[in-house]
This record gives C-alpha cells, structure tokens and sequence, in this order.
C-alpha cells in the first residue's frame, strides 16, 4: 500500500502546486510571481532538458522566460521524443524529480531542524479505504500544515539560512506544477514511476528501503503546500472581499 499511497501523494503534489501557482498568478501579475520563482524554474526546466536529452526530444524553443512579458518558462508543447509513450512521461517526470532533488538538499543543508521536525508527523503510508478514514486524513492533513506554520514561525529568521530556506523551498514545491503542456505526461508519470516503484520493492529490498527513506521530503512536500494553499485561499477570499466591499461602496 506504500506505493499507492506514494503515487497519490504525488498527485496531490502536482495538482496543489499547479492550483497555488493558479491562485497567486490571479492575485498578483505573473510576470512577478514567476520570477520570484525563478530559482524553481531553473531547477525544473534543468530536469526538463535532461529528459528531452534523454529520449531524444527536441529542446529548441525551451526557455527560463518567456519573450510575452508573463516571465512564464517556455517549454514545446511537442517535444518529439525518440521514445514511444514513455517517452513524454519521461519528460515530464524528470522535472518532478529535479525538484525534489533540490529540496532535498536544501533541506540537508538548510532546513534539517524543520523537516526533522516533521519527521514525527508524517503524511499517511496507506491510502483511506473508508469515509471515516477519508476526512481523519483531512484533518490529519490540516493539523500537519499546522504543524509546519508552528515550526516556521519559531524559526530564527534572524539568521539568513531559515529566509533562504523558506524562500527556496516555496520556490521547488511550487514548480512541481506540470509545466505547460504537460499536465497529462506528468500524471502519467506519477502513476508510471508508483508502478516502477512497486515492481523494484516486490523484487528487491532496496526499493522499499528508496521509498521510506525519501518518505520525510515528500511528506514535507505536500504539507508545504497545502499550508501554501490554504493561505493562498485565505489571501484569495479577503482580497475578493475587499474588492467586492469596495465595489459596493
């Protein structure tokens, strides 16, 4: 059950990434929003690059920025790869991978203490087959992003490792978001790398032993994000306020 639980997680990842990236980009110019995540955007297209390098794909319209002002990364909607099928799951996978990589070892380097702390707490390694196991797992997700609020909060910020630690993690798990054009691979890709995962743990211990060891960055991962998105939400529904207030007025 670790693997599917592993794959779902995945999906939450991509989908809360691409929905916060939404929320700010309509609260805020994108133009700003993606080049304050531009650390993230280079990480990602890097990941990008490599799997066209890989399958064979072509990699000549692939930019950090785009020229439309928007400041979005520019990426072929058909990168033609050499490989069937897997070939664009790939591609899309490698970004995701790339991301997490990086957040990972700014983890190790500046946030140990943080995701140590979360270490206690961990999302699920079972997927909910019940109602009630369905909102315990809503709520359990809540108190973690709680958590997380909590540990941030009482982090030193006078000390220039926990800014860039913040500021860099916020930019990485952002960018998990599918880049343009490859919502579809990187679903396919999450499944695909659950299914791999799967296989290699039924056949050899040290995949089993890969996945409960990556198991702290992923489930730092999606509790950033869902803190991430339940402030952006809060962010989305004042602002809309305010507005609605002001229009009235």
């Amino acid at each position: 059950m670790i693997y599917a639980a592993m794959t779902g997680w995945l999906l939450v990842i991509i989908f809360t990434a691409w929905g916060v990236h939404r929320l700010w980009t309509g609260l805020i110019p994108p133009r700003v929003v993606n080049s304050a995540l531009l650390p993230g955007t280079f990480v990602a297209q890097v990941g990008r690059v490599l799997g066209l390098l890989a399958t064979g794909g072509t990699i000549d319209s692939t930019a950090l920025v785009k020229d439309d002002g928007s400041a979005e990364p520019q990426a072929p909607a058909d990168p033609r790869t050499r490989i069937p099928v897997l070939g664009p799951i790939i591609v899309a996978l490698l970004p995701l991978v790339a991301c997490g990589a990086a957040i990972y070892l700014v983890a190790s380097w500046l946030g140990r203490e943080t995701v140590l702390a979360l270490g206690q707490n961990p999302v699920a390694e079972q997927l909910p087959v019940s109602l009630a196991a369905v909102f315990q797992l809503l709520r359990d997700g809540l108190s973690q992003a709680e958590n997380l609020g909590r540990v941030v909060i009482q982090s030193d910020f006078g000390a220039w490792q926990t800014w860039m630690f913040v500021y860099l993690a916020i930019c990485f798990t952002v960018r998990m978001a599918p880049l343009e054009g490859n919502l579809r691979g990187a679903i396919g890709a999450t499944v695909l790398l659950g299914l791999l995962a799967a296989l290699v743990g039924g056949l050899s211990p040290a995949g089993l032993e890969a996945v409960v060891s990556g198991w702290p960055i992923l489930s730092f991962s999606v509790t950033a994000l869902l803190l991430l998105l339940l402030i952006s939400l809060a962010m989305r529904g004042l602002v809309g306020l305010v507005r609605l207030l002001m229009s009235g007025a």
